[in-house]
């Protein structure tokens, strides 16, 4: 088949290599059209770094490709399923000897990116933590929630079902039920205690086995209209990002640990069960660190067509 003369010659392996699923392996169409769609992608990203050739790829390429993909929020099976499609081209190209080394047998699958949660920013935390009206008693009550959930990394399930008194405001500390039914002692800071004031202040006093947060039926918050009531907030506030409970509970872990926070202690604070779960917090953090030095350092990235 006659090569185009405006085409990239990168593609002009990918033309063969669909003919070669379509005729030898007999694939569908479709998945033909993904494979094709899937190698195209990662050719368009080496053309933009300047190489031109196959052989000239190395798994570190195939790694930032992939980072890149992720960070333009494509879902993990995505990633997941493009890394396929390079993995079979590659052999491809070793069978046709147009390269010498499948270099994706040295690329891990990112299955680290499963748990890598979404983060807020400091300041977007901030933003999201002043969303809420305190003049009115729902403003109140819901930023007494943000503020409590922000200062402790609370499971939402854990945050609407505290009662009065699991809170002692003069301690500085509450008590919740984790997982399983296990109970765990979480400090309470300065702004959530000084929230949670001004939301009892509407709330007013009672027995302690009643629900910490109430709606305006005097029913117990449930995990749904929270859910509702941050992204409100976040929305409000500017946020671009799909803000829900969880993601404070994230943000907490992630901030703690970038300040210097002993990993133990935020696995004790979340109430996690295993050490491996909170591990993931640290991968975050890395993605930041290398985010800023790729953005400032001088020597953070070779000249375009060196590797």
């Amino acid at each position: 088949m006659p090569t185009p003369a405006h085409e990239n010659p990168l593609h002009t392996a990918v033309r063969q290599f669909v003919l070669h699923l379509q005729l030898e392996r007999g694939l569908a169409r479709n998945t033909c059209l993904a494979y094709e769609n899937d190698v195209r992608l990662f050719g368009a990203f080496l053309a933009r770094h300047g190489i031109n050739a196959w052989h000239e790829v190395t798994p570190a390429h195939i790694t930032d490709f992939l980072t890149e993909r992720h960070a333009l929020r494509r879902s993990v099976n995505t990633v997941l399923r493009e890394l396929i499609a390079l993995r079979v081209f590659f052999r491809y190209l070793v069978q046709e000897r147009t390269v010498q080394e499948d270099v994706t047998a040295r690329v891990e699958a990112p299955k680290v990116w499963r748990l890598l949660p979404e983060v807020l920013s400091e300041g977007e935390m901030q933003q999201l933590l002043t969303a809420p009206d305190e003049r009115t008693w729902r403003g109140a009550r819901d930023k007494a929630m943000l503020e409590l959930l922000y200062a402790t990394g609370l499971r939402v399930s854990e945050l609407v079902t505290l009662r009065l008194g699991d809170v002692d405001l003069e301690s500085g500390f509450l008590r919740c039920r984790g997982k399983g039914g296990k109970e765990r002692v979480v400090p309470i800071g300065a702004p959530a205690r000084a929230a949670l004031r001004a939301y009892l202040s509407w709330r007013g006093s009672g027995a302690g086995a009643e629900p910490l947060f109430c709606t305006s039926r005097h029913t117990a918050m449930t995990r749904v209209n929270f859910w509702k009531r941050i992204t409100q907030y976040a929305k409000r506030a500017g946020i671009l990002k799909a803000a829900h409970p969880h993601i404070v509970r994230h943000s907490f872990a992630t901030h703690l640990l970038m300040h210097g926070a002993d990993l133990r202690v935020v696995q004790e604070l979340l109430g996690h069960a295993n050490i491996t779960t909170t591990q993931r917090y640290t991968h975050v953090d890395h993605q930041r660190l290398r985010a800023v030095h790729r953005q400032f350092h001088p020597r953070a990235r070779l000249p375009r067509g060196e590797v």
